[in-house]
C-alpha cells in the first residue's frame, strides 16, 4: 500500500470511525482501524467495527499501490491529529509486511499493525429495496427521542429507539419506563422509493425496527455533519441495519423482541390543560432545579385557574425552598402535580415551539407535554412523582 492524502481529511475520517472501535476489545484486532487503499477508485477507506456498531468512510487519495492493513486506532489517530495541517500525509506499507510508515512535514513515524485479513467483515447486507429517508427529517426524529431511551443495559429493548414506518410516515419512539418521547414525521421518506410504506397500507404490516441508541447517536452525528441533501438508504435484514449516506456507511445490530405498545400509555383525553411560554418555563425550572438537585430532583407544579398562574416549587430538606410563578392559560380545575425536574427539562428542550401545553388528569396519572402549533406531532409523556403528605 502506498498513497498520499490530506491530513485534515484523514484526521476527520479517523475521528469518525474511531467511535466504532471497541474500548475493551474481545480480540486485539478490534482495537484497530482497517485502512484499504484502492488505486482504481483513488480512495482510501477507513473502517471501525466493535461487532455491534460499524462505521466506514472514505476520502480521496493519490493511491500508487493498492493494499490494506489495520492499525491501532488510538495511537494512529493521536499521531495524525498532531501532524502539520498544511502538509499532505504519505502512507507506505510494503506488500507482505505489517508495518506502516507515515511521513509528513512534521516528521516520520513507523507503526506496527495487524493483517487486514484478521479484521472481521462489516455486515453490509444490501439485498431488497432500501427505504430512502430524508436526512434532515430523520435527524429531527432522533434528536426528539434519543434522550428518553434507557441507559440500563438490563432493559434490552428500552436501550434503543423504535422506528416504525407506515403509510402515513415515520414514527420514532423511545422510553425508559419513566417517560416516553414520540415524534411523528409525515415527510421523512421518499415516496417513490418506499414500497414498504405502500405495503404497510395494503396488508397491514408496518415496517418496524428497534436500533440501539448508541448506534443512532453516531448516525445523528454523521448526518448532522454532512453537507449533502441526498436521501440516505436504510437496509434491514437478519438482525442488522445498514445505513448508506454519501461516502459513509453505518451498520448496527437491531434489538430483538417486541417493543412495548407505547401508544396505549397515552391517555385519550385530558381534564386539565396548562399552556405556558416554553422558554420561560425552562428558565424557571432550571432556577428551581438548583434546590431540587440538592434533595430528590422533584419539583411541584400548582395550577391556579382563577389567578391564571402556574407555580413551580422545590423543597430541599435542611437546605431551603424556592418557588416561581408563571402566567398560564389553564383549563380545568386546580391541581398540584410533581415531577422529576430533569425529565421535564429534557422534553421541553427537545421542542422548538414558543408555547407548550401540559396536559394531565390527576396527580398520579401520566402527564403529556406537547408543542403548541408544531407542524410535526411530538408527544412527551412523563410519569408524575407521588407527593407524600405528612
Amino acid at each position: 500500500m502506498k498513497l498520499v492524502c490530506s491530513q485534515a481529511e484523514l484526521n476527520a475520517s479517523l475521528q469518525l470511525v474511531s467511535r466504532a472501535v471497541a474500548t475493551r476489545p474481545t480480540h486485539p484486532v478490534l482495537a484497530n482501524v482497517l485502512l484499504t487503499a484502492d488505486a482504481g477508485t483513488g480512495r482510501l477507506s477507513l473502517t471501525g467495527f466493535d461487532l455491534s456498531l460499524g462505521i466506514q468512510t472514505s476520502l480521496p487519495a493519490a493511491v500508487e499501490t493498492s493494499g490494506a492493513i489495520t492499525l491501532p486506532a488510538k495511537m494512529f489517530g493521536e499521531i495524525v491529529a498532531r501532524l502539520a495541517t498544511d502538509s499532505p500525509i504519505s502512507l507506505s506499507c510494503p506488500e507482505g509486511e505489517e508495518q506502516l510508515e507515515l511521513t509528513n512535514l512534521s516528521g516520520s513515524y513507523r507503526m506496527r499493525g495487524m493483517p487486514a485479513d484478521d479484521y472481521p467483515d462489516l455486515p453490509l447486507a444490501q439485498s431488497g429495496t432500501p427505504i430512502r429517508f430524508h436526512a434532515e427529517a430523520l435527524v429531527k426524529g432522533l434528536r426528539a427521542t434519543l434522550f428518553a431511551s434507557s441507559p440500563d443495559e438490563n432493559k434490552q429493548l428500552l436501550t434503543g429507539v423504535h422506528l416504525r414506518l407506515d403509510g402515513e410516515g415515520l414514527e420514532c419512539a423511545a422510553t425508559d419506563g419513566h417517560r416516553l418521547a414520540v415524534q411523528r414525521l409525515s415527510h421523512a421518506v421518499e415516496a417513490a422509493a418506499s414500497p414498504e410504506a405502500e405495503a404497510a397500507g395494503t396488508d397491514g404490516e408496518d415496517f418496524a425496527v428497534t436500533v440501539p441508541a448508541r448506534s443512532l447517536r453516531e448516525l445523528e452525528r454523521i448526518l448532522s455533519g454532512r453537507g449533502s441533501q441526498e436521501p440516505l438508504s436504510l437496509f434491514c435484514e437478519r438482525g442488522q441495519v445498514v445505513v448508506l449516506s454519501a461516502d459513509q456507511v453505518l451498520t448496527s445490530r437491531s434489538l430483538d423482541g417486541t417493543y412495548p405498545n407505547y401508544r396505549q400509555l397515552i391517555p385519550p383525553s385530558f381534564q386539565r390543560r396548562l399552556v405556558l411560554d416554553r422558554r420561560a418555563f425552562i428558565a424557571a425550572l432550571e432556577r428551581v432545579a438548583v434546590l431540587a438537585d440538592q434533595h430528590n430532583n422533584v419539583v411541584k407544579i400548582s395550577a391556579d385557574p382563577a389567578a391564571g398562574t402556574a407555580t413551580i416549587r422545590a423543597d430541599a430538606q435542611d437546605v431551603g425552598s424556592g418557588s416561581e410563578s408563571l402566567a398560564a392559560t389553564i383549563e380545568g380545575e386546580a391541581i398540584e402535580i410533581a415531577f422529576n425536574v430533569r425529565y421535564l427539562l429534557d422534553g421541553l428542550k427537545a421542542m422548538g415551539s414558543d408555547q407548550v401545553v401540559l396536559q394531565c388528569n390527576a396527580a398520579t396519572t401520566p402527564a403529556v407535554l406537547a408543542p403548541v402549533g408544531a407542524e410535526e406531532a411530538f408527544t412527551y409523556l412523563v410519569m408524575p412523582v407521588q407527593i407524600r403528605t405528612s
